[in-house]
């Protein structure tokens, strides 16, 4: 079903302090959505984030959570039953994104990455579920690189698979009164700690020749919100990364 045109309708979006959740979180608001902005550790940013979009005419409701901790998810949700309106979107933005070597990383370390970017999505799915009786969407963000073999980032990888089947077994479970896709963005946002000349370099490599930006994301997690017909599949936004 398609979540646009509930008037005081919610829009969960975890990880929506900055970055890529950050923009899915405005989009969302510009369609009319109250926004529910999931954040962790990022207190700071994502009261500016909600100062910027109050500013705008949004409604958002800050939601901190630490989403490793099972607890504390279904705290999260109990938050959201008591705002009072209808969980209609859930997007599971948060992630993290750790190098490692599967010869020496840890065990705690293997554990912490799935624990955010696998697990952490299936429960607030199945928590969203329950709360969206008349049907809703949810949006997993994944990553284009999955089909790559990143030695470097091993758990990650992991994890982002992991994400994408779980998207085409929660969109059979839940059919048909909610949906469930993916969006798999590509070079959109360089890590903090990546030197500029090896983003150039990599983005020169693409077929667009060029790197997307957060709002690309977001105007596809808008996009698969309101496709009535679309559910199971992901949506690659990676400027032709997978051409590579």
């Amino acid at each position: 079903m398609s979540a646009a045109g509930v008037p005081g309708s919610l829009a969960l979006v975890t990880g929506a302090a900055h970055r890529l959740g950050r923009a899915i979180a405005e989009e969302l608001a510009h369609r009319g959505y109250v926004i529910g902005l999931h954040y962790h550790s990022s207190a700071q940013a994502a009261s500016q984030t909600a100062q910027e979009l109050r500013a705008g005419g949004a409604q958002v409701e800050l939601l901190p959570a630490n989403l490793t901790d099972p607890a504390q998810i279904e705290d999260l949700f109990a938050r959201v039953d008591a705002l009072n309106l209808p969980l209609m979107v859930l997007v599971n933005s948060a992630g993290v994104m750790a190098r490692g070597d599967l010869r020496s990383m840890t065990v705690e370390a293997w554990d912490a990455t799935l624990a955010l970017n696998l697990r952490a999505p299936w429960l607030c799915a199945r928590a969203a579920a329950i709360r969206m009786p008349a049907g809703g969407v949810i949006i997993n963000i994944i990553d284009s690189g999955i089909r790559q073999t990143w030695s470097t980032f091993p758990a990650y990888s992991v994890s982002k698979a992991g994400l994408e089947t779980l998207t085409r077994l929660l969109a059979k479970t839940l059919a048909p009164k909610i949906r469930v896709n993916a969006v798999a963005p590509g070079l959109i946002m360089p890590a903090e700690t990546l030197p500029k000349e090896d983003w150039q370099r990599l983005v020169e490599r693409l077929p667009l020749k060029r790197a997307g930006s957060a709002q690309d994301i977001a105007r596809a997690v808008s996009f698969l919100v309101e496709s009535e017909h679309i559910t199971g599949e992901t949506l690659v936004v990676d400027g032709g990364y997978q051409l590579l």
